[in-house]
């Protein structure tokens, strides 16, 4: 491990606002009360990166709560030390490995849930590692309030058609999707929020999808 890594290690261990490995286990079902101090709606950022997502969204909905997961502690210490530098307080970062979620996060203890631009795993043999496969989707409708809302922003078409066929197949409920997210006319203040991957692609000229769906009860048994 590089010098540099070793020292944003370092550093995370000592963030009042980074919660790592186990010690997120004393928190599961009281994350806001416990973590955060009051009782506000808690949104995660999965796959979060550079936390870009969260720390925004935290800017841009102070009566919400929101927790950037990714298990990368060189990069939650980017978005960590911006929102502690910034002094943006309804955010928090928890390394963890998402498989694991269900061990942090208890039964309808989430309102939303954002994956963006994870690693889309594109062999058919890490299918099983893909943010959106039959598994994670069962995770997250547990940790899911009632009508919780999922959101994916992925530049990657395979993963894109991927997660719209499971959606279809499980009889979830799309609400919003595009696969050429800014010449869609969908784009607010929200779904402006660029990660640092998602202005390279752009760049790049490539093409942004985006879905937004919800879990319900009649839905194909996870």
């Amino acid at each position: 491990m590089g010098k540099d890594k070793l020292r944003k290690f370092a550093e995370i261990a000592t963030f009042k606002n980074v919660v790592q490995l186990e010690d997120g286990i004393a928190y599961k079902g009281k994350w806001a009360e416990a973590f955060f101090k009051n009782q506000q709606p808690l949104i995660l950022e999965l796959a979060c990166g550079k936390g870009e997502y969260a720390v925004n969204l935290a800017r841009m909905f102070p009566e919400k709560n929101f927790i950037g997961v990714d298990y990368k502690g060189n990069r939650i210490w980017r978005g960590a030390k911006t929102a502690l530098e910034d002094g943006v307080e309804n955010v928090g970062f928890l390394r963890i490995q998402i498989e694991k979620i269900l061990e942090y996060f208890g039964p309808g203890e989430v309102s939303e849930i954002w994956i963006t631009f994870p690693d889309p795993q594109p062999q058919d043999s890490r299918e099983k590692k893909r943010l959106t496969n039959p598994a994670f989707l069962a995770r997250y409708k547990e940790l899911l309030v009632p009508g919780g809302l999922m959101h994916l922003k992925t530049d990657n078409d395979g993963f894109f058609a991927y997660t719209l066929e499971k959606i279809q197949e499980l009889g979830l409920v799309p609400i919003t999707e595009t696969s050429d997210l800014y010449h869609s006319g969908l784009v607010d203040q929200v779904l402006a929020i660029k990660t640092y991957y998602e202005k390279k692609y752009l760049a790049q000229e490539k093409n942004i999808n985006y879905v937004k769906w919800k879990f319900t009860e009649n839905a194909t048994e996870l």
